[in-house]
């Protein structure tokens, strides 16, 4: 079983930086898929970005180079950097593994088999 923790979220004016970070545990990320969707409330759960076992990354059409997924390995965790955030920003941040599914299919949640409690982040205007 692999549990996923996110932490980094946060309230962070317009136009500020954050961070997020998920860690798992209970196996190793080597070899995964690991992705990053959001929710706001009354709304559905968004794709944000994704990273291959490789590296290769994709990002949601909103994200216009603002966001910068990285993972490492060693510490079995896989970041999200956010930058120029905008108050349409505000959601709870998930993160999400999976060993199968191409690069494509990683913006669906289907082949995404644990996910985190994810983290609230929340920009004011």
């Amino acid at each position: 079983q692999v549990q996923l923790v996110e932490s980094g979220g946060g309230l962070v004016e317009a136009g500020g930086s954050l961070s997020l970070s998920c860690t798992a545990s209970g196996r190793t990320l080597s070899g995964s898929q690991m992705g990053w969707f959001r929710q706001a409330p009354g709304k559905e759960r968004e794709f944000v970005s994704a990273i291959t076992s490789s590296g290769a990354n994709i990002y949601g059409d909103f994200v216009k180079r603002r966001f910068t997924i990285s993972r490492d390995n060693d510490k079995n965790t896989v970041y999200l950097r956010m930058n120029s955030l905008k108050p349409e920003d505000t959601a709870v941040y998930y993160c999400a593994a999976s060993w199968r599914g191409g690069l494509l299919l990683l913006r669906t949640r289907d082949p995404y088999d644990y996910w985190g409690q994810g983290t609230q982040v929340t920009v004011s205007s």
